[in-house]
């Protein structure tokens, strides 16, 4: 095991290679992180359901089967946290709303099932904010808590930024796991959208949903995408393009990159300290060796938020529309709100919003095909000082739109101690490219960013 670090500090990557070489038993990582659960969960409310019971006995037999036949995948014996979205067979799956409070599935999602395949363990289920939607979750900033974790992926941020878990899911319906991830100073990715299934998965918005990854490193981002990629014939959004080998990429990307650096649109949006920290870490990238030019986006890149909003709030009120006309009362505000108004709208909203995601979507081609990843803040400042809001969704708004995959790096901390992250954009599928550069920035800045003492 790595010297020095307890289960719980371990990286996912450093803890399947310890288990793997016998340095560490799965039964000691769990019975590390349930202790570590223990201790943080009563402060920070980041689980709906741990499954103490279950995840021991996956423990054990994990390392049965890790003596008798050797690893079943790349997260043997690794605990994973799942986003409260995600059906799994036997334990409940609430979608933060009183509407699923006893809600049991009968199956896993694809995802979960991927986990179970790779030789992951189900440690439990993270909060999310209500039907992964705008309504702000209890789950509290683990820097600071008097701040928005973030959302919707809210429980998944905190648990990771305080190892509680190792990897956890989120999901992205516009910007639900890069925000959460930068406002808890750990890596969110956010693949293609077709890239990883979202078969049962409750969804939000079925033309963006994207499942997210939520860990502490770019590598362990790409073992789990590793896992988790490819094609499912019982998502009809599932893409059939070829897997890529993402934790290979990692490491075998040497060579400095070609960022296009974007300003406008994100630097308009951001705040002084922003806009700062962003030139200064672009410098450090430089001087690395990367090179980096100022890009221009399309004029309409802009309007992909109001685009983005039109059509989630439809698809969600055609989901919800029977148990909302029903149910009205159980549903927060937020969500009722967006319910009501997109229930009211004509449907060319919609019709002219996904007409323009395919201009922008093409118009974007040329750029991608230039930079190796296009580069921006990730959010426009800090979370914020307010537990009422999960803080703005529009620096990823764009990219869940074109469906490309995104991915946040921790870069810093802002003046009042809270975490900053670059957000790193490649084109369609583009996932080795996005992972090989992400890491290739990682190890330039070196950054460790773990919370202490929130107050």
């Amino acid at each position: 095991m790595t010297k020095g670090l307890k289960p719980h500090q371990l990286s996912a990557a450093q803890a399947a290679a310890a288990i793997r070489t016998g340095a560490l038993s799965p039964v000691s990582l769990v019975e590390d992180l349930l202790r570590r659960i223990d201790e943080l969960e009563p402060l920070l409310l980041a689980w709906v359901t741990v499954d103490r019971e279950g995840a021991l006995a996956a423990a054990t037999q994990s390392a049965i089967e890790l003596e008798k036949s050797g690893p079943r995948g790349p997260l043997h014996g690794v605990p994973v946290g799942l986003k409260d979205i995600f059906y799994t067979a036997g334990l409940k799956t609430t979608a933060g709303s009183p509407l699923y409070a006893d809600f049991v599935p009968e199956y896993d999602s694809t995802a979960v099932a991927r986990f179970r395949h790779a030789g992951a363990i189900v440690l439990g289920k993270t909060v999310t904010t209500e039907f992964a939607d705008g309504d702000p979750s209890p789950t509290f900033n683990s820097w600071n808590l008097e701040h928005t974790p973030g959302g919707s992926s809210s429980g998944s941020g905190v648990a990771i930024a305080t190892g509680m878990c190792p990897v956890a899911t989120g999901s992205q319906t516009v910007g639900s796991t890069l925000r959460p991830a930068a406002y808890n100073g750990i890596v969110g990715l956010k693949p293609t959208l077709g890239r990883i299934s979202t078969y049962g998965v409750v969804p939000v918005s079925f033309s963006t949903d994207t499942v997210g990854i939520m860990v502490r490193t770019v590598e362990d981002a790409a073992l789990t995408l590793d896992a988790l990629a490819g094609y499912d014939p019982k998502d009809p959004g599932s893409s059939n393009v070829p897997v890529g080998q993402y934790h290979t990429a990692v490491f075998r990307r040497q060579t400095p990159p070609r960022i296009g650096l974007l300003k406008d649109f994100f630097y308009e949006r951001a705040e002084n300290e922003v806009r700062g920290h962003t030139d200064e870490v672009v410098q450090k990238l430089a001087a690395a060796g990367a090179i980096v030019e100022e890009v221009t986006l399309p004029e309409h890149f802009s309007k992909s938020v109001e685009d983005i909003a039109s059509v989630v709030w439809a698809e969600t009120a055609a989901f919800h529309q029977n148990s909302y006309t029903h149910h009205r009362e159980d549903y927060g505000t937020n969500i009722s709100t967006r319910m009501d108004r997109a229930l009211e709208f004509s449907p060319v909203p919609y019709i002219q919003a996904q007409q323009g995601r395919g201009l922008l979507q093409n118009a974007m081609q040329g750029l991608f095909a230039k930079w190796d990843v296009l580069l921006s803040p990730c959010t426009p400042g800090p979370a914020p000082k307010d537990r009422t809001t999960t803080g703005p969704t529009f620096f990823q708004a764009p990219w869940t739109w074109i469906a490309c995959p995104t991915i946040a790096v921790p870069s810093g901390l802002a003046t009042n101690g809270m975490p900053l992250a670059i957000q790193l954009a490649a084109g369609a599928f583009e996932e080795e490219r996005l992972l090989g550069v992400a890491a290739w920035c990682e190890r330039v800045l070196d950054v460790h960013l773990t919370p202490m003492n929130p107050q």
